[in-house]
């Protein structure tokens, strides 16, 4: 399998994780935390962001954490001179969830649609 149909896979998994990611995310704008949530996806621990599933709660094969542009720049996973840059990126996705995804495909960022 290519890393292309492995990513595809992948995004197909992440699928079942949008109702809660949507929520999420409205409460983080509209609680003024941030303008850009990012939701990581790993399957061990990771420290950023607030744990908000637990794989070994859940029926998925993902532990979720809720973060923002803002942690990810200061914990320099995102570059500070690539800070603007991002949010172009992330505006140009409008409604989309942004995930920052721990994998054996690496660390990628992915643009999940909302519908």
């Amino acid at each position: 399998m290519t890393k292309a149909e492995q990513l595809a896979q992948l995004q197909t998994e992440l699928n079942g994780y949008k109702t809660a990611l949507a929520k999420a995310a409205d409460t983080i704008k509209e609680n003024n935390i941030s303008e850009y949530p990012i939701f990581i996806f790993h399957q061990h621990t990771f420290d950023a962001g607030i744990p908000i599933i637990d794989r070994a709660e859940t029926k998925g094969n993902w532990s979720v954490n809720a973060s923002s542009l803002e942690e990810l720049t200061t914990k320099q996973i995102i570059q500070p001179d690539k800070t603007s840059e991002f949010i172009g990126v992330i505006t140009s996705h409008g409604t989309d969830l942004c995930l920052f995804v721990l994998s054996e495909l690496g660390a990628n960022f992915i643009f999940l649609p909302r519908i």
